[in-house]
């Protein structure tokens, strides 16, 4: 979870200054319901459910850093930037958030066309405690990501040109929804 910390910490300092403000802004009026600067269970529960989002206790014990009970702006900021980059996955068989080295089926992550992973912890996977597809071949977050380039460089010219595309247009897009995203909440956006 620290490396997540640490990214989600250079991404929020890398932000604009209004945009830095519209977090604040966010945290303050959409998020922290009662004003005591900080963001219990029921409010974290609250917010993920209006929007129909997944609710699992372990990504908010996990973001609780200090084990206070609450989150502060700064473990706040960790989750903004978990919804945002899609690191909100957890492990198919346990439900823990999966923060670290994970495995993931390389035929679900490359080949199913419903964009479905199958994501397992390494407790899980290490102990066989999942069922899964017959001939399933999992690889670790790292390696899968290593070998996905590998394959798009492999591929001839205008395949990859096509992949280019799709990932220029995926960046654009989640550009937007960050964009949009740190606009007041009067829009129908917010940051968190």
């Amino acid at each position: 979870m620290e490396e997540i910390r640490r990214a989600a910490e250079a991404y929020y300092e890398n932000l604009s200054d209004v945009k830095k403000r519209d977090a604040r802004f966010s945290f303050n009026e959409i998020l922290d319901k009662n004003g005591d600067g900080k963001i219990n269970l029921d409010e974290y529960v609250e917010y993920l459910k209006k929007d129909n989002n997944t609710v699992l206790p372990s990504l908010f014990t996990a973001l609780d850093k200090d084990g206070n009970g609450s989150l502060d702006f700064k473990e706040t900021i960790v989750l903004y930037y978990i919804m945002q980059s899609g690191r909100a996955l957890f492990c198919k068989c346990c439900d823990t958030f999966l923060a670290d080295v994970y495995f993931s089926c390389f035929q679900c992550f490359c080949l199913d066309e419903s964009h479905s992973t199958y994501d397992l912890c390494c407790d899980c996977y290490g102990g066989k405690r999942f069922t899964h597809h017959d001939d399933a071949i999992f690889w670790d977050n790292y390696t899968l990501l290593s070998q996905s380039r590998s394959l798009a460089l492999e591929a001839p010219e205008q395949k990859r040109r096509e992949l280019l595309e799709k990932i220029a247009t995926i960046v654009q897009v989640t550009g937007l929804v960050v964009g949009c995203a740190t606009i007041a909440s009067s829009s129908g956006c917010s940051i968190l």
